[in-house]
């Protein structure tokens, strides 16, 4: 995987989806026994919305952009969908994840400790925009913390 590639998963995991289109407010569902995070985030396409937000800050970012350079189209269109389905698979929804582990995805590109903090910065940001609740995107960023050590290198 390239070094954007890298970003790109970094980010995805930082995601967890939230509501329909970029332009909808995302509201959890009501409260039901059993119901995992992936239903009261909204489903595939609300996880689908929020990667492409997130992604879209992340290669705009004047610090991550130098993960994005040289990647293709066809290659950041693959990424995201594997994002897309971690995503989908992390928050307990019916999606296959085929991906590398998250360590073996990001050795090498040199992820530090401030890249992590500024996409982390970003994903909230996403999750604002989306107006994802606050017990949601707690749940959100506590799956995402849990990857740093495999992805931060120094």
């Amino acid at each position: 995987m390239t070094k954007s590639g890298l970003t790109l998963l970094m980010c995805g995991f930082l995601l967890v989806g939230m509501g329909c289109s970029a332009s909808q407010q995302l509201t959890a569902q009501p409260e039901k026994p059993g119901r995992s995070l992936y239903q009261r985030l909204g489903g595939y396409d609300a996880i689908a919305a929020v990667t492409d937000d997130f992604i879209g800050r992340l290669i705009q970012d004047q610090q991550l952009s130098r993960f994005f350079s040289g990647v293709s189209t066809d290659s950041k269109t693959r990424i995201r969908q594997l994002v897309v389905d971690q995503l989908c698979s992390v928050a307990g929804g019916p999606c296959l994840y085929i991906g590398r582990d998250m360590k073996s995805s990001h050795k090498g590109l040199g992820i530090t400790e401030s890249d992590w903090q500024v996409a982390v910065k970003h994903l909230v940001a996403t999750l604002d925009k989306f107006k994802v609740p606050p017990r949601e995107k707690d749940e959100v960023l506590a799956a995402v913390s849990g990857l740093k050590k495999d992805i931060v290198e120094r």
